[in-house]
């Protein structure tokens, strides 16, 4: 999936006017130098200033409890919802831990648009991790941004969000505690030949600069509140 596009940069023409209005200033200024040169000295008003007092006291540090960095400045597969007892490993995608910018970008169906997409979006890092129980598939991702120029992981969950809403007849709901967050709930199957029909539900939202992705796919259809309490932990983690 390749993202709307993005303001591109400053054209040509832009330039060419800026360098223009460059020009007219430099001229203003010539002219105001000849006027000034013809007329007496006038006294300059005094250099002093009024002395601004120096705060007291120190700030104190937030406590490593309260300093959200502290956590997610770690270890992001920590951050990451264990795997239930009983449950294996999916054999699809790549394992379990860390994930580089080219696997994360495979799971899109553009890997070539989304690859680029990221890297505009100041992709930092990725971790996942999947687990099976019969024909029940969970798929957990945590993509960090640097977001230095721009907010990229709640950025990713409007654009992800657009594409989940179109897909028709699909349930959503908000995910609570989050100011993004949503569960869909895909209740059409998909359906290829000589495969079981598969129904999916998902979850997307942000925390900082850490987007949050959940897939969920079963034979069978995937009640609203598994895929909630899911994100709703994940959530709580970070």
């Amino acid at each position: 999936m390749e993202s709307p596009e993005r303001p591109g940069r400053r054209g040509r023409t832009a330039a060419l006017i800026a360098g223009t209005a460059g020009l007219g200033v430099v001229a203003g200024l010539c002219t105001g130098y000849v006027v000034q040169a013809g007329r007496p000295p006038t006294r300059l008003p005094s250099l002093s200033q009024p002395v601004v007092p120096q705060g007291k006291g120190t700030v104190e540090p937030l406590s490593a409890a309260d300093d959200r960095r502290v956590k997610t400045d770690g270890d992001l597969r920590k951050l990451l919802l264990k795997r239930p007892k009983g449950a294996r490993a999916t054999d699809f995608g790549s394992a379990d831990g860390w994930m580089d910018l080219a696997d994360y970008a495979s799971a899109f169906k553009n890997p070539t648009g989304a690859f680029k997409d990221e890297l505009k979006s100041e992709f930092r890092r990725a971790a996942q991790t999947t687990w099976q129980t019969g024909t029940y598939d969970v798929e957990i991702r945590l993509v960090q941004y640097h977001q230095v120029s721009a907010p990229g992981a709640a950025k990713h969950v409007e654009e992800q969000r657009y594409w989940a809403e179109r897909d028709p007849d699909t349930g959503s709901s908000p995910i609570p505690g989050t100011g993004d967050g949503m569960v869909f709930v895909h209740r059409t199957p998909k359906a290829e030949s000589g495969y079981l029909p598969v129904y999916s539900a998902e979850a997307l939202a942000s925390r900082g600069d850490i987007y949050m992705d959940i897939w969920i796919t079963d034979t069978k259809p995937i009640p609203e509140n598994e895929i909630m309490e899911l994100a709703k932990r994940q959530v709580a983690q970070l």
